[in-house]
């Protein structure tokens, strides 16, 4: 690459407080070689290691002249490559080529109906929470490149992101990622649709053709990476045009798995204030979930935003279950076993349900086209509830 003139820039986080992650000064000579200066902590170690993977990444990008000054705070190698990566591309916008980090993680068989009672929210551009995600077993793991990632690190969150999804055993978690509005949000699928996603958010949708547009750029991405697998659309009701619409949203797409509702800017667009009761958000939380319910999808209420109110959790759970929501967002990892637990069926519920699955499958053995339970008729829906309320029950209490 011939290089005009110096160019310095930066990328990554520093500083106290700062774990699992590292910053990168890059600055781009006209001679001289690739130079790396490493300030770390394992660098007696790992300080090998650590030189060879960023003159990799440097090289890759057909840079002959650099120096690279590394203040490394424990990033792990996909940090350090998204990183490095990041830092070039800020000196050079004009490159698209993806350093890849080595898959280790092989996309599961996805289900459209799975648990999704709680899913976690993990800001896009601070590795330390990716991690250890799966020590806290939710059923979702959310790597945010939205409303949590500051306007000037949406580049640096995406690469970031792409990465983790190579790297990082989720575990059981479904990996979901929120990206942004389009425009936008072409640039996250560009990046994020050749990895181990899952299941893409979808902000602030407002109609079905939302919907097309972010399936037709998902279509076109897994072309261009030769792929073929199957992505769930998940679209997130925030507005109240949005309301207005969700049954339109729901049945857009045979890849929506389900509807959520964001009700902080719910709120703020209706002009009232979002309280713990929720009184105010009542009418299109209902909405929602009938749109959901209509369209057979999953209904899937906001995250409860104070994480010290444990009571308070418990209660806005409760609510949540009894009007039809089937999840609940999470922002801190401490709200997934009160979720789950709160999700539990009763022993009534599971008593019901077990009587209802035996007078079904008792009647269909013995011929009968009419199956009732005391004074109530029994049909398939019934019987889908009350199979879904037993496998709840028999769901290992997280």
């Amino acid at each position: 690459m011939k290089i005009q003139k110096a160019i310095s820039i930066s990328a990554g986080r520093t500083g106290e407080g700062i774990r699992s992650d590292c910053f990168v000064q890059f600055t781009v000579t006209k001679k001289d070689g690739i130079k790396i200066e490493l300030h770390s902590k394992v660098a007696s170690l790992y300080g090998h290691s650590i030189r060879t993977l960023v003159a990799d990444v440097v090289h890759s990008y057909g840079i002959i002249n650099a120096i690279v000054k590394i203040d490394d705070r424990g990033a792990v190698p996909f940090v350090l490559a998204a990183r490095v990566e990041t830092a070039v591309k800020r000196a050079f916008p004009e490159q698209e080529k993806a350093y890849y980090t080595d898959n280790k993680i092989t996309a599961r068989v996805n289900i459209i109906d799975r648990l999704r009672r709680t899913r976690l929210y993990l800001p896009g551009n601070e590795p330390h929470y990716f991690l250890n995600a799966a020590l806290h077993k939710p059923d979702a793991v959310i790597l945010d490149l939205e409303d949590s990632v500051a306007p000037s690190e949406k580049d640096a969150a995406r690469i970031l992101v792409r990465n983790a999804l190579r790297t990082v055993d989720f575990g059981t978690s479904e990996r979901m990622v929120r990206i942004n509005p389009f425009p936008l949000g072409k640039k996250d699928l560009q990046e994020i649709v050749s990895t181990n996603v899952e299941t893409i958010l979808i902000p602030k949708c407002e109609s079905a053709l939302h919907i097309q547009s972010v399936e037709d750029e998902i279509e076109k991405c897994l072309k261009r990476h030769n792929r073929q697998h199957q992505i769930f659309l998940l679209p997130i009701i925030e507005s109240a045009l949005g309301v207005e619409r969700a049954f339109e949203i729901a049945t857009a797409s045979k890849n929506i798995c389900a509807l959520a509702i964001g009700l902080e800017d719910y709120t703020a667009d209706i002009g009232v204030e979002r309280t713990k009761k929720g009184n105010e958000s009542l009418f299109a939380r209902s909405a929602i979930i009938n749109a959901a319910k209509a369209a057979g999808v999953q209904a899937l209420d906001s995250v409860f935003s104070d994480v010290n109110d444990e009571e308070g959790l418990r209660q806005s759970v409760s609510e949540a279950k009894a009007i039809g929501f089937e999840g609940k967002g999470c922002i801190h990892p401490r709200q997934i076993k009160i979720i789950h637990n709160a999700f539990l069926p009763s022993p009534a519920e599971i008593d019901y349900a077990r009587r209802i699955i035996e007078a079904y499958y008792t009647a269909k053995a013995s011929g009968n086209g009419v199956v009732a339970l005391g004074s109530k008729m029994i049909d398939p829906p019934v019987v889908k509830r009350a199979e879904k309320i037993l496998m709840l029950a028999n769901t290992n209490t997280r």
